[in-house]
């Protein structure tokens, strides 16, 4: 066996760790620029506004960028490399999204050059980006111990953006920030983690090191997201959701993911879907044909996850999304659209490599069933 595991950045974890934010972001830039990337939602919360006052009480100079909400898009992008140029320090703080952008803006604004440049590995990253610190408010992409950044190009398919140099220098965990996530989205999130940790830990790129935090993110994830969407300030359970997130996030970091994702990646490029909702709805169709491939990692995965074995497991998650209150539904958006065309999405060379790692071979035949099952779902 031989493996390597990617760097983890420094993490802190406790309720009330946000109060440290101004504080790390000061020791970072030793009093220059820092740019705050947050989405508008959380702007309006005050947050933001609390940040740049603390951060000029410490002489610092701060400037916040939150001109965005969903799915992240070039312009916003392009926009926080914009504002954070001349900065020391970018903080992300938010969802997927806002953790992404605050990523590739922390490259754009020491390169000048456009996201663009960068979109599909077209170019490599610059060896001198903005340090970075990263605290998600939700519980899902784990994009705060990730390398990879996804954002809507000019024709609105997803591209991605990959390299150590958009990882985090230093992330906080603060379980507080996420007891106002409402309990769809906890569940979207929560669903998205766990398809994150399973596809790490039992796809062709897997390894030791990947599954080390695979599992012990599906324990946790298993064990307390319920609680946390039925007693949504319960830190205790947030915060070990909020845990499994990140440690998904660093299992994917290393081994990436599966045919979940290029389906979920295939229908963002088709309409607006949650990330967390697509991804769980494909990996609930898909997870009876994976299991089939019945090797040691899928059975590893089943314990972790509390299952006897594989074959039990689409049992046991389709129990759990019900527990979770989960609705298998697609957004109206998705009412023209047809099985041809999520096919044609899956099947597109930006979401090959997650076909290419199934521990099952995919088939056009099987994307075409796959397809056929996603569409057949009911629309909002």
């Amino acid at each position: 066996m031989q493996f390597s595991t990617s760097f983890i950045p420094e993490i802190r974890f406790a309720p009330g760790a946000a109060d440290q934010i101004a504080a790390a972001a000061l020791a970072m830039s030793e009093g220059g620029k820092t740019a705050i990337v947050m989405d508008g939602f959380l702007a309006a919360s005050g947050l933001g506004n609390r940040l740049m006052a603390e951060l000029k009480a410490g002489g610092a100079e701060a400037v916040v960028y939150s001109g965005f909400s969903g799915e992240p898009k070039l312009a916003h992008v392009e926009a926080a490399s914009e504002a954070a140029r001349g900065a020391d320090v970018v903080i992300g703080i938010g969802g997927g999204s806002a953790l992404d952008i605050a990523k590739v803006a922390a490259c754009c604004a020491a390169s000048g050059e456009n996201p663009m440049h960068y979109a599909l590995a077209a170019n490599p990253l610059p060896k001198n980006a903005l340090k970075k610190i990263l605290v998600p408010t939700t519980a899902g992409t784990g994009s705060e111990t990730s390398a990879t950044c996804i954002f809507a190009g000019p024709d609105g398919k997803k591209l991605w953006v990959w390299g150590a140099e958009t990882k985090a220098d230093l992330v906080i965990l603060d379980p507080a920030l996420t007891t106002s996530l409402p309990a769809n989205l906890t569940a979207w999130c929560g669903l998205d983690a766990f398809v994150h940790a399973f596809e790490a830990s039992t796809n062709r790129n897997t390894h030791a090191g990947g599954q080390f935090y695979g599992h012990r993110a599906m324990e946790l994830l298993v064990a307390h997201l319920e609680t946390a969407i039925r007693e949504p300030d319960n830190l205790e359970a947030r915060g070990a959701v909020l845990l499994g997130s990140c440690y998904a996030g660093v299992a994917i970091d290393n081994c990436g993911t599966a045919i979940a994702h290029n389906i979920s990646h295939a229908l963002a490029g088709l309409g607006p879907v949650h990330h967390g909702l697509a991804t769980a709805l494909g990996f609930e169709q898909t997870l009876p044909w994976l299991v089939g491939a019945n090797t040691p990692e899928l059975q590893a995965a089943a314990k972790a996850c509390g299952a006897a074995d594989a074959a039990s497991l689409p049992a046991l998650i389709t129990a759990w999304m019900d527990r979770c209150g989960f609705e298998r539904r697609l957004p109206a958006a998705f009412a023209g659209l047809t099985a041809e065309d999520l096919a044609r999405e899956m099947k597109a060379p930006e979401n090959q490599p997650m076909r290419r790692s199934t521990v099952r071979e995919v088939s056009d035949a099987d994307v075409d069933r796959m397809a056929a099952d996603m569409m057949a779902l009911p629309r909002a």
